[in-house]
């Protein structure tokens, strides 16, 4: 299943950062077709954080690490990209090493409770990529 590879950030993302371009009624850029877009905007770290501060009930501490993680996924997962983009295998197995990183410094940041709730929208997200993937290729 592919998109339990790619990173945290960039699962949560879809879809959370949707719904928080459209509460902020924010304009997404398109990337330009001439430089590869990154794997996870620049920006998403901060927005996925004040999604979570939200519906995980951080405290101000936790908010400052998780923020931290994401931002260290992105920059990670960016790199990757520009280092491994045409290797997809290769890419693919790298994002899959951050990710992994990525889980073990949020269980340890978050509590048990917070970690679960987050590992259960998690799948709702992949539900849902996978429920428009699967639309899509109708």
């Amino acid at each position: 299943m592919l998109t339990s590879r790619l990173p945290l950030a960039v699962l949560l993302a879809a879809s959370l950062l949707a719904g928080c371009a459209r509460r902020n009624k924010a304009n997404i850029p398109v990337a330009s077709t001439a430089t590869p877009a990154p794997v996870v905007a620049p920006t998403a770290a901060r927005d996925l954080t004040d999604v979570l501060t939200e519906e995980l009930n951080l405290t101000t501490e936790q908010r400052t690490k998780v923020r931290a993680v994401f931002t260290s996924t992105t920059e990670q997962a960016n790199s990757a990209k520009q280092r491994l983009g045409t290797n997809r295998p290769a890419l693919l197995a790298e994002l899959k090493r951050i990710n992994a990183s990525s889980e073990q410094e949020l269980k340890g940041i978050l509590t048990p409770a917070q970690y679960q709730q987050l590992k259960t929208k998690q799948r709702q997200v992949q539900a849902q990529m996978q429920a428009r993937k699967a639309g899509g290729e109708k």
